[in-house]
């Protein structure tokens, strides 16, 4: 299942009563080169099962469904997954799974009557799928990392997907007008290779829906002559150019080109939050600041971009406050996917309910690394579309 229609299911999500599973692994090998998940998920299921009632039909179906989980991880999930999340609904049919290259912080298992989904939506944003050029004058590997990209390790698939490669020239010691000739033709072949690299990367950029470009090589030669090639569009998504040599592994370039990415969010989320705080000072109203105003502007479908801190935990509102905004709104006209409320007094069903309303609205969700960046805001804060109000007066 496609990464974003996983997360569109999982926020369509009707609750029935019964218990649902979400369960995040970090499955990075230990020192051992082994997963270090198996003891904690063990004991976390065994905690859990101690909730239910002895011989009780809940917990025999709370079995079945652990059952079916450490199946799939034992027969099904990929070796080279360092994230894994499954979603399962305790006595029904919902079973969905995903692996990804990029870990999960932390383990964790939540037993509610809903997926929860945070953590799954936060390592989306975190971890776009961007493109790694890295060249020189007569080669050229095209990688793609993060993003639904991560998926293919269902299937095995590799980051690499393209390497082009050209006939390779060397300098010739022919004097004169001979050396002149020789000299513009291997100009010609190198501006080809550019031209020939560029198309590709361009083409997969665009199929692939990518924002973001990396290049890797040789500052001085291939990327100037790369970067003459690049249309406006594509030349406006490079994030940086790292100085790497032919010899580079993958593991590197991945290292490297992660680097540079998670710089270039920084700078996204102060960019961004700047944003939303001029929006909200604005004569239009345009930005709504804490939980309250920004889960009433997501109910009313307000919202252009939603900003939310990557801690759930740090969240400040009244939950008084936040039930009264919830009932408020008729079901089925506030964006929600069900007509029961989530706990006020729990942050992270909060949270929840949150990025629910946004999916739901077609926001933008924009996780925040550095919390003090929306400290001010208790958290959470968001760019409208429109104010109702100013729609109302004018």
């Amino acid at each position: 299942m496609k990464l974003n229609n996983l997360v569109e299911k999982l926020a369509a999500f009707e609750p029935s009563g019964a218990a649902f599973v979400s369960l995040y692994l970090n499955a990075e090998a230990n020192q051992n080169g082994r997963d270090a998940y198996h003891t904690w998920l063990k004991n976390a299921f065994r905690d859990e099962a101690e909730n239910y009632e002895k011989e009780s039909e809940e917990e025999s179906l709370f079995a079945e469904t652990t059952e079916r989980i450490n199946s799939f991880l034992e027969s099904e999930s990929n070796e080279s997954a360092n994230g894994i999340a499954v979603f399962a609904s305790v006595g029904g049919d919902f079973f969905e799974t995903i692996q990804f290259d990029v870990a999960f912080p932390e383990n964790n298992l939540f037993v509610l009557d809903r997926p929860h989904i945070f953590p799954l939506v936060r390592l989306i944003d975190q971890n776009p799928k961007y493109c790694v050029l890295w060249a020189d004058t007569n080669k050229a590997d095209i990688y793609v990392f993060g993003g639904e990209n991560t998926i293919n390790l269902e299937t095995g698939a590799q980051s690499k997907v393209e390497t082009i490669k050209n006939e390779v020239t060397q300098r010739s010691k022919a004097g004169g007008w001979s050396q002149a000739r020789f000299q513009r033709r291997i100009e010609n072949f190198h501006l080809q290779h550019a031209k020939e690299t560029v198309a590709e990367v361009e083409k997969l950029m665009r199929d692939g829906k990518i924002e973001h470009l990396v290049l890797c090589g040789d500052e001085t030669t291939i990327i100037p002559l790369l970067r003459e090639q690049f249309s406006k569009i594509i030349e406006e998504n490079v994030v940086s150019t790292l100085n790497l040599s032919q010899y580079a592994s993958e593991d590197e370039i991945h290292e490297k080109s992660t680097a540079a990415m998670n710089i270039e969010n920084a700078v996204r989320d102060q960019e961004k939050v700047e944003r939303m705080f001029n929006a909200a000072k604005s004569a239009a109203g345009l930005g709504a600041l804490g939980v309250e105003k920004t889960l009433e502007a997501l109910s009313n479908g307000q919202v252009e971009e939603l900003l939310i801190s990557s801690d759930f935990g740090v969240l400040q509102y009244s939950p008084k406050k936040v039930k009264k905004v919830m009932k408020n709104y008729a079901p089925g006209d506030d964006n929600s996917s069900t007509d029961e409320l989530p706990e006020t007094k729990d942050a992270g069903q909060i949270a929840d309910e949150l990025l629910v309303r946004a999916i739901n609205s077609a926001a933008q969700i924009v996780f925040i690394e550095d919390e003090s960046l929306l400290k001010q805001a208790g958290g959470i804060g968001a760019v409208l579309r429109y104010n109702i109000n100013a729609t109302a007066n004018g």
